[in-house]
C-alpha cells in the first residue's frame, strides 16, 4: 500500500496509508450487498407478521415530506364518491368579507398553517379567506369531523329503523367482536367512547394500531382482532377504534353503503356544492368512519348548522331533533367535553359544539348566535378546547372580535 506523510499543527508525523482501489470496490459492494439482504430479510418480516402497511404508511407519509396523515393524502387511497345533485351555495352577507382580519387571527393562521377560514353569521357567508394556494372548491381531508358526521348517520339510521335502539349489542352485528367484555358493549358506548376497547390513540408512531388502520388493506379484520377488554359504559376513552366499529355496525345494518346513505339523507338534501371523497380499505371496501372524507369547507359547515338548528333544513326535518339536542350534551359526568360524536364546551357563557379533526379541522358551532366558524389547516396546538392561549379557543374570541368592526 502507498504510504504518504501527513502533519499535524504539533509538528508530530502520522502515516497514513492508501488503500488499493480494488480493495475499495469490495468493501462497497459489501455494505452494499449486506444493506439488501438486511432489507431484504425486514420487508419479509414485515410481509410474514402482516405488517406491510407501514411500509405504505413510510411511503405515502415520509416519502412525501410529512410527518403524519395530511389534508391531501386522499390521492393515495381508495375513495368512494359522495355525490351531489342540486348545489345550494351559501348566501352571502351584505358585508361580506368587509372587515379585515385581526392581527391574532393571522397570526394563528402563519403559525398553525391555516388554509381556510369561514364565519357563516346568520346562515349567510360573512367572511371568508384561503391560504396555501386553497380555495373554496380544495378538497381537504376532514380526519376525525367525520366522527359527527358518521355519529349523523347513526341517527337517521335510528330514525328510519334500521338500527332498533342504542342499547342494542354491538355483537348483534358483528359477532365476530372479541373479549371478556365483548357481548356488554352497545352502540351507545361506541357513539360516545365508553366502549372499553384495547386502542392506542397514536398518530405519529407507525407501529400503533391507529396507523394500521389509517393504512391498512383490511380495516374489518383489523378491528375484528382488537378485544374489548375493559368493562363498557363506564371510562371515557378518545380512541379512533369505537367510531371504526360504529361505521362497522351501520355497514351491516343498512341497505346500501355509508356513502351512498350520507348522500342520500345528507348531502344532498343540504345542497352540497360539490361532490365528496370517503377513503375505504381496498379489501373490505369499508369506509373509514373514524376519519377521511375529503370536502371543501363550505360543505364541511352544513354539518354546523344542521345540529344547530336542531336537525331541520329549511323546510324538512333531516334528523331527529331530540338525537340531537342528546348528540350535543354530556355523555357522561366523566366526559363533560363529548356527546354523540360531538365535542362540547361553553364560551363566554354560550353553549358551544364542534367538530374536531386530526391538525386542527373545526367546524365550530354557537347557536345562541347563529354562529358557525370553519377552521381548516395543516397543524394545531395541544392545548385544547377549553384554555384560552389555545387556537381553538382563540379562533373563537378572534371571531367574535371581527363581529365586533
Amino acid at each position: 500500500m502507498e504510504k504518504i506523510l501527513y502533519y499535524d499543527f504539533l509538528k508530530h508525523s502520522v502515516y497514513l496509508y492508501l488503500l488499493p482501489q480494488a480493495m475499495i470496490i469490495n468493501i462497497l459492494k459489501w455494505v452494499i450487498g449486506t444493506l439488501i439482504t438486511l432489507l431484504t430479510l425486514l420487508i419479509l418480516g414485515l410481509i410474514v407478521t402482516d405488517h406491510t402497511y407501514i411500509l405504505r404508511g413510510i411511503r405515502v407519509t415520509y416519502f412525501t415530506g410529512h410527518s403524519t396523515a395530511f389534508l391531501e393524502d386522499y390521492h393515495y387511497f381508495e375513495n368512494r364518491t359522495i355525490k351531489t345533485t342540486t348545489p345550494e351555495p351559501w348566501p352571502k352577507a351584505n358585508d361580506y368579507n368587509t372587515v379585515e382580519s385581526t392581527a391574532v387571527l393571522d397570526s394563528l393562521h402563519t403559525v398553525n398553517g391555516s388554509v381556510a377560514y369561514l364565519v357563516i353569521k346568520n346562515d349567510s357567508l360573512w367572511f371568508e379567506k384561503y391560504y396555501d394556494g386553497y380555495t373554496e372548491k380544495s378538497l381537504s381531508n376532514s380526519f376525525s369531523m367525520a366522527k359527527s358526521i358518521t355519529a349523523a348517520i347513526l341517527g337517521k339510521a335510528l330514525e328510519l329503523g334500521y338500527i332498533k335502539n342504542l342499547e342494542e349489542k354491538v355483537k348483534d352485528y358483528l359477532p365476530d367482536l372479541q373479549g371478556p367484555y365483548a357481548d356488554e358493549v352497545t352502540i351507545r358506548d361506541l357513539v360516545t367512547m365508553r366502549s372499553g376497547l384495547q386502542w392506542d390513540e397514536k398518530y405519529y408512531s407507525p407501529f400503533s394500531i391507529t396507523t394500521k388502520a389509517y393504512f391498512y388493506n383490511d380495516i374489518s379484520k383489523a378491528m375484528l382482532e382488537l378485544p374489548i377488554i375493559n368493562k363498557p359504559n363506564e371510562v371515557f376513552r378518545y380512541q379512533s377504534g369505537d367510531t371504526q366499529l360504529l361505521g362497522m355496525v351501520l355497514s351491516k345494518a343498512l341497505p346500501m353503503t355509508l356513502t351512498e346513505f350520507l348522500s342520500e339523507y345528507f348531502w344532498q338534501p343540504m345542497g352540497a356544492e360539490q361532490d365528496a371523497l370517503w377513503q375505504i380499505s381496498s379489501n373490505d371496501g369499508m369506509e373509514k368512519t373514524y376519519c377521511c372524507i375529503a370536502s371543501n369547507a363550505r360543505d364541511f359547515a352544513r354539518f354546523g348548522k344542521l345540529y344547530a338548528q336542531s336537525g331541520r333544513w329549511k323546510d324538512k326535518q333531516l334528523l331527529d331533533s331530540a338525537y340531537i339536542q342528546q348528540s350535543i350534551q354530556p355523555a357522561a359526568d366523566n366526559s363533560p367535553d363529548y356527546g354523540y360524536s360531538w365535542w362540547v364546551s361553553t364560551f363566554d357563557g354560550k353553549k358551544v359544539f364542534s367538530m374536531n379533526g386530526h391538525l386542527g379541522q373545526f367546524v365550530i358551532a354557537i347557536p345562541e348566535d347563529n354562529l358557525i366558524i370553519v377552521r381548516l389547516g395543516h397543524k394545531t396546538d395541544k392545548l385544547g378546547i377549553h384554555n384560552p392561549q389555545g387556537a381553538y379557543y382563540k379562533y373563537i374570541e378572534q371571531t367574535y372580535i371581527l363581529l365586533q368592526k
